[in-house]
């Protein structure tokens, strides 16, 4: 087979990125992993058009996908180096201002609300009784080995969707200042309950969500997020959000499950992600700028044959 000159390459370039939809539809999937009925609603397209796009620039070797039961995920991430590198970095520094960018920005912005809206929609509804439902995560023991990563006496900690407040409870309990920060009003007055019933009052609640949290720069040691990232709309983000707020050298502790295909949990549980995969966890930890993240593995018990594995994955910020 005749290898493809630097010319045949530029000419492959060009010619995939000859349509305006597909430049569209490649700044989209920079920013965020998008999945099919989603670019139709920030593009105003039909499926057939849409997907047509994608498979070719699918076969331009430029998507990257996941699929999460019946969904399937896709995501841009640019070459590092050759012409697509450089062409793509022309084309979007030239773009940045074009008025069709900044609509589908907008329009971007609210199909993840809406896609957040879904999970706060769900806890809403729940509430209080969510303390019996997460039972089904069976996680207790897989909570305290995470604890132990994070918590000495006397450290600000922030508790990334507090829930019922079952963890900031127990951080409070160890010596914990701790800032619990949930989207949803029922989950954090069922947390106000709860930590008034016993009595604590190191613990502050705040409104507010993951990804845009409601913290300061460098306001705490250390941030944990016990089993939320698989509800959150952007899970990225969230990561970068609680490596902007800890301090520098400050840890961050996050619990979630392995990539699985239990399609049901989404359905029961409310679920927008089916877990995540080691190289996602890494990417997104590096990308965040915390330092030599490690990812531990833990087996489903045989008491939950259903649940998929689990990991605690821990790393620290950069900085003195």
């Amino acid at each position: 087979m005749t290898k493809a000159t630097p010319a045949d390459q530029l000419q492959k370039v060009f010619k995939t990125l000859a349509d305006p939809t597909r430049v569209r539809i490649l700044r989209l999937l920079e920013s965020e992993p998008l999945v099919v009925q989603e670019l139709m609603e920030v593009l105003g397209m039909a499926q057939s058009r849409v997907s047509r796009h994608l498979a070719i620039l699918r076969e331009a070797g430029l998507l990257s996908d996941r699929r999460d039961g019946t969904y399937v995920t896709y995501r841009f991430t640019p070459p590092a180096s050759g012409p697509w590198r450089d062409t793509w970095s022309l084309v979007s520094h030239s773009l940045r201002e074009d008025p069709a960018a900044q609509r589908d920005r907008a329009s971007l912005g609210r199909v993840l609300e809406a896609r957040g809206a879904q999970s706060r929609s769900f806890f809403d509804a729940v509430g209080p009784e969510w303390d019996a439902l997460r039972k089904v995560f069976n996680d207790d023991i897989l909570r305290s080995r995470a604890i132990n990563r994070l918590v000495e006496p006397g450290l600000r900690v922030a508790d990334i969707g507090t829930g019922t407040g079952i963890l900031a409870l127990e951080l409070a309990q160890l010596g914990a200042e701790v800032i619990g920060v949930d989207h949803s009003a029922r989950m954090l007055e069922a947390a106000e309950a709860k930590l008034n019933q016993a009595g604590v009052s190191n613990v502050e609640l705040r409104h507010g969500e993951a990804h845009r949290l409601p913290i300061e720069d460098d306001e705490v040691d250390s941030a944990f997020a016990h089993m939320v990232l698989h509800y959150l709309p952007s899970p990225g983000d969230a990561v970068r959000e609680m490596a902007r707020i800890v301090k520098p050298g400050g840890g961050i502790v996050v619990v979630d499950f392995v990539r699985h295909q239990q399609d049901w949990m989404r359905q029961e549980l409310g679920i927008v992600w089916l877990g995540f995969t080691s190289e996602e966890i890494d990417d997104w930890f590096l990308g965040a700028g915390l330092a030599s993240p490690v990812v531990e593995v833990h087996e489903a018990s045989g008491r939950s044959p259903d649940l998929p594995a689990t990991f605690i994955a821990a790393a620290r910020r950069s900085g003195p």
